[in-house]
């Protein structure tokens, strides 16, 4: 068995199984720190079906983009198991395992997370028979510019995002009806389908060296470098 787990928004979900069947899964929409949560939540799912640590094959995690804080305690939980049992480690992308909630649409599928100040971190999908292809790959975007281009490509666009209401209007005004919007249930990721990802991928080659994926810059690390004179 795999264990997966989200860390990267304030839903949190753990999960246990492989990609062809999910053995146990929790999510919480609790808005409470991760740190106090997460150890909890996998020693619950252990648990629920009687398994302990002897009987898992590997870790994964996904690694961001996302809440900076939220992204460090679930890669640094993963690494430490990892590294602990002597498990491979799979790396997952918030946005592509989001993205999976809508893997046999037609048309683009855009998970995005705000990052605040109009900006978003985004990435664009196309499905082929349940599997992703990527059209834009994750990335910071400024939202009106995202919006510019997914207007160019005359399709339907299928939105997910906890994050979605903030920016509902902007895209209703831009896109028109070729823009959807995922139910509820489809707006987090869901840690089965990081199951389903990390069994299709190679697990990462250096566990220690492996690190969140943030796209941008923590505003302390910003507000730092700008005092020190650094031009970006």
């Amino acid at each position: 068995m795999i264990l997966a787990m989200d860390t990267s928004t304030y839903v949190m979900g753990v999960a246990l199984g492989n990609m062809d069947a999910v053995k146990a899964e929790w999510t919480t929409y609790e808005k409470k720190n991760h740190s106090l949560r997460l150890l909890p939540g996998i020693d619950h799912v252990m648990k629920s079906i009687n398994s302990d640590p002897s009987e898992l094959k590997g870790i994964a995690v996904t690694s961001g983009p996302g809440s900076y804080t939220g992204v460090r305690i679930g890669v640094a939980t993963a690494k430490t198991m990892a590294s602990t049992l002597d498990l491979p480690l799979y790396d997952i992308s918030t946005l592509e395992a989001l993205a999976c909630n809508r893997r046999f649409a037609n048309g683009f599928i855009c998970p995005f997370i705000d990052a605040r100040r109009g900006q978003v971190y985004a990435a664009v999908y196309e499905s082929n028979e349940g599997e992703l292809h990527t059209v834009y790959k994750e990335k910071l975007w400024l939202m009106d510019d995202l919006l510019a281009v997914l207007a160019e490509a005359s399709t339907s666009v299928h939105f997910l995002s906890l994050d979605i209401d903030f920016h509902r209007e902007n895209i209703q005004q831009v896109l028109g009806s070729t823009a959807t919007f995922a139910d509820p249930v489809d707006r987090r990721v869901k840690p089965g389908e990081i199951l389903r990802l990390a069994e299709k991928i190679e697990p990462v080659a250096n566990i220690h060296a492996f690190s969140p994926r943030y796209l941008q810059l923590a505003e302390a690390e910003k507000n730092w470098r700008k005092a020190q004179g650094y031009h970006e």
